[in-house]
C-alpha cells in the first residue's frame, strides 16, 4: 500500500503489495463488476449495457474515492452496476444470480492465480530468479485479494452482493425494512473493519479458503506445489 512506503520505506515486498493494489483497481474490480453486468444482460436486463457497464474498461467501473481507499488503506469499492429486476423473468432469482456473478468471478480468478503461482514456481524453482519469486508472490497475493472480495461481498447485509441473495430468502417487507438502514450499516462495517473486531476473524476465514484453493490447485504439482 502507498502508506507503507511512507511508514516503512521502500522494500520489494511493499512494491509487490502496491502493484497488486493497482492491479486490483484496474483489473480485478472491473472484472467483478463486468460479471454482474454480463449476467444481468444475459438474464434479460439491458440496463447495464445502456449505462455503459457491459465493458472491461476500468474507467466504466471505478469509483475515485473507493479506488484511493484500496491504494491507501487496502480496502475499497467500485461503482455498483445498476440493475432493474423487473426485466428478469424471475425478479428475485435474477437478482440473486446477478449478485452471485461478482463473487463467483473472484473465486474463479483466485483459482487462476493460484494455478499460475504453481506453474511459475515449478518452472523456475531451481533457478533462484528474483522475477520468478516476485511473480509467485504477486499471484499469491492476487489470489488472496480475490478470495477476500468474494467472501466480503457474500456477507448478507446491504449494500453487499450477499444482501441481494438475502432478498430471495426474506419476505420483501422485511428485506426493504433492512435496506432502509443501508447507510448506517455501511458506516458500521467500516468501523468494525478499522477496529479489527471484524477484520481478524474475516482474515482467518480467508486464510482457510486460500489454503483449500492452493491445496486443490496444487494437487497436480505434488510436493512442488506452492503452500500457503
Amino acid at each position: 500500500m502507498i502508506l507503507d512506503l511512507f511508514r516503512n520505506g521502500f522494500s520489494l515486498q511493499t512494491l509487490v503489495n502496491l502493484l497488486v493494489r493497482v492491479f486490483t483497481v484496474f483489473c480485478i474490480l472491473p472484472i467483478h463488476e463486468y460479471a454482474h453486468a454480463w449476467t444481468a444482460t444475459k438474464l434479460g436486463d439491458d440496463t447495464p449495457r445502456l449505462q455503459g457497464r457491459l465493458s472491461l474498461n476500468p474507467l466504466a467501473h471505478l469509483d475515485i474515492f473507493g479506488s484511493l481507499m484500496i491504494l491507501l488503506c487496502g480496502f475499497g469499492y467500485a461503482k455498483p452496476v445498476g440493475v432493474n429486476p423487473r426485466n428478469f423473468k424471475n425478479p428475485k432469482g435474477g437478482m440473486a444470480i446477478t449478485a452471485l456473478a461478482g463473487p463467483g468471478s473472484n473465486l474463479l480468478m483466485s483459482l487462476i492465480f493460484a494455478l499460475l503461482a504453481n506453474c511459475v514456481n515449478i518452472a523456475y524453482m531451481n533457478t533462484g530468479a528474483t522475477v520468478a519469486s516476485v511473480t509467485v508472490q504477486f499471484c499469491a497475493i492476487a489470489a488472496l485479494i480475490n478470495v477476500s472480495l468474494a467472501l466480503f461481498n457474500l456477507i448478507p447485509i446491504p449494500p453487499l452482493d450477499g444482501s441481494r441473495i438475502l432478498n430471495v430468502i426474506l419476505p420483501s417487507k422485511y428485506y426493504f425494512q433492512i435496506m432502509k438502514y443501508e447507510r448506517f450499516i455501511v458506516i458500521g462495517i467500516f468501523v468494525l473493519m478499522v477496529s479489527g473486531i471484524f477484520s481478524r476473524p474475516f482474515s482467518a476465514l480467508c486464510t482457510i479458503i486460500m489454503r483449500l484453493i492452493f491445496t486443490l490447485v496444487g494437487l497436480p504439482f505434488g510436493s512442488y506445489a506452492v503452500t500457503i
